[in-house]
């Protein structure tokens, strides 16, 4: 009864199959044998995902392989590889079905020759969307010439066709074109809309990367034809409709332009709803189930695998709390600091005269335009460098920098660098318009060339971040 059925649903149209099919499944589970019911399930599958009821033939898929991952016929077994497979293909999950297709062509190579081509051409369409052109071109060759091996020319076109896009990528538009024109009557002639639409789209979009504009508009639009006709949309085809609505734009048309831009919103609902189901129930129901067979074989090391995570979560806690109670001297210890003035650095520097081989006099002016160099906090400026410096102290880079050195303990830059960062934890501290200041507006009120650099000299020379200093600041306000 189940073979009569499944003979039934190959001779009849579109409306009577899943009713064939449903009869066919009612009859397979009267005999409680789990290939056979696997296997109708397969078929029921097959027949959903022709009739562009993918979210219904992925369920049947799912059926399937939890019935036959229960037998020993590795052939029904790894058919159900081959029709998840090509589900996670249709999702774009192209590794995970590239490495499902390789199983397939390696087992039915020797058990069946369809089966041997279909995989080799299906892995052949992974290898070209994950930009390994090389390879997709090896298979569909490898494909054309098993074939002929064979003598088996049905898939020929197919492996045609695939080459036709994978030329695409690599950019031989014209080859492209020629590929893909060729396959076009065999797929028309088959009723294969789904590889139609595809040559459309890739015969479109290499004349649009000729500029050939006035040539691609016809096949774009075919995109937009098959999806108002059969409701088939991949999410990559939707691209078709961003060039017509750039196009039309363009042009000032607005009535094709609100067309396409229509006719978009009506394929993202269908992509958001099929994919959207899709992606989360073959992880949840297929992956999982996988998941979870080798889960059965680790459990043992469970308890470790506990350990190592309370002991990581353990210092990543003693790590928050230590560098929070750092944070916190650190904002105590700056919030205290008074400002370096000249007077202070002098003191402490006093006596050192003869160690710079300068004249006492010359030094003497020198810091006295350094003050006022500090007091008109010309450190501000941007660009600041040593020869503009020793510029406004009326004196040279030599002697500029030893007097730094000396009298303010402290390379050039690190000078100007404190300087400006002092200035603005002064401003932080005692005008509150400033802690609402973003770090890029600090950096510029304080001289800095880019924000990062701000922010990198203000960690330097605090210990803490701009932002954490100034949510203290306002925390003390409350």
């Amino acid at each position: 009864m189940t073979q009569s059925y499944k003979a039934l649903i190959y001779t009849s149209d579109n409306k009577l199959q899943l009713k064939y099919a449903d009869s066919m499944l009612t009859a397979a589970k009267r005999t409680a044998d789990m290939e056979l019911i696997g296997s109708v399930y397969m078929t029921k599958g097959i027949v959903q995902y022709d009739l562009k009821e993918h979210m219904n033939a992925l369920d049947s898929y799912l059926m399937a392989d939890e019935y036959i991952s229960k037998t020993n016929n590795h052939y029904l077994i790894y058919k159900v590889k081959y029709v998840i497979a090509q589900v996670k293909y249709y999702l774009g999950f192209y590794d995970e079905a590239t490495t499902l297709f390789q199983e397939c062509v390696n087992y039915f190579k020797e058990k069946n020759d369809r089966a041997y081509l279909n995989s080799l051409h299906s892995l052949g369409l992974c290898y070209s969307r994950t930009s390994k052109y090389k390879l997709c071109s090896q298979i569909n060759q490898t494909g054309l010439s098993e074939g002929l091996r064979l003598k088996n020319l049905e898939m020929e076109p197919y492996f045609i066709h695939s080459e036709g896009v994978n030329q695409y990528f690599k950019h031989n538009y014209a080859d492209a074109i020629k590929k893909l024109t060729k396959t076009l009557p065999v797929v028309i002639d088959n009723k294969d809309f789904i590889n139609e639409t595809t040559a459309y789209f890739y015969i479109g979009k290499s004349y649009w990367a000729q500029k050939l504009q006035e040539k691609a508009l016809p096949y774009l639009k075919k995109i937009d034809e098959a999806f108002q006709k059969q409701k088939y949309i991949r999410p990559h085809l939707r691209e078709a409709y961003e060039i017509l609505i750039d196009y039309y734009q363009q042009r000032n048309d607005k009535v094709l332009e609100l067309y396409y831009v229509k006719a978009l919103l009506e394929v993202d609902q269908v992509l958001l709803k099929d994919y959207k189901y899709l992606s989360g129930k073959i992880h949840k129901e297929y992956d999982t189930k996988k998941l979870l067979e080798r889960q059965r074989n680790i459990e043992q090391y469970w308890t470790v695998v506990a350990c190592i995570i309370i002991t990581i979560m353990t210092a990543i806690i003693v790590v928050l709390v230590l560098r929070h109670y750092k944070n916190k001297r650190l904002f105590e210890e700056l919030m205290n600091r008074k400002p370096e003035t000249p007077q202070s650095l002098v003191s402490n520097n006093t006596g050192k005269e003869t160690e710079l081989d300068i004249n006492p006099e010359v030094i003497a002016a020198i810091l006295k335009n350094l003050e006022k160099f500090e007091r008109n906090k010309k450190y501000l400026e941007k660009d600041m460098s040593l020869a503009k410096m020793a510029s406004l102290l009326n004196t040279n880079v030599k002697y500029a920098s030893k007097i730094i050195a000396r009298y303010r303990n402290k390379g050039t830059v690190d000078y100007i660098t404190h300087l400006k960062i002092d200035h603005i934890i002064e401003l932080l501290k005692n005008e509150n318009k400033y802690r609402n200041y973003t770090n890029k507006a600090l950096g510029e009120e304080s001289g800095f060339g880019s924000t990062q650099i701000f922010t990198r000299a203000f960690n330097n020379r605090t210990g803490l971040s701009p932002t954490y200093f100034i949510s203290k600041l306002k925390s003390q306000q409350h």
